[in-house]
């Protein structure tokens, strides 16, 4: 798959719904040695005042990616899971 494949999809989770942002929005880690992307990395919703204080990111792995549609990326994430986490930059 391409790059230019995922740009301008939404990327939806499963388990609440939740509109999680957009591919070009977003950043992706790729494996230098496999070509392989390791996960995306979305700008964290937060409420205005936090977009000017508070500038976290939450690491989506790729391993969560369940669908690829025409329009959307599903992917499977629970909140409480250990290996989503919050950077900031």
């Amino acid at each position: 798959m391409r790059m230019s494949e995922l740009v301008g999809k939404e990327i939806i989770n499963i388990n609440d719904g939740l509109k999680m942002g957009m591919v070009g929005d977003s950043d992706l880690v790729i494996n230098p040695e496999s070509g392989e992307i390791e996960s995306i990395i979305l700008p964290n919703r937060g409420n205005l005042i936090n977009l000017w204080i508070d500038r976290q990111k939450l690491v989506v792995p790729w391993e969560a990616v369940k669908k690829i549609g025409r329009e959307v990326i599903v992917v499977d994430l629970d909140h409480t899971n250990p290996r989503l986490h919050n950077y900031s930059y």
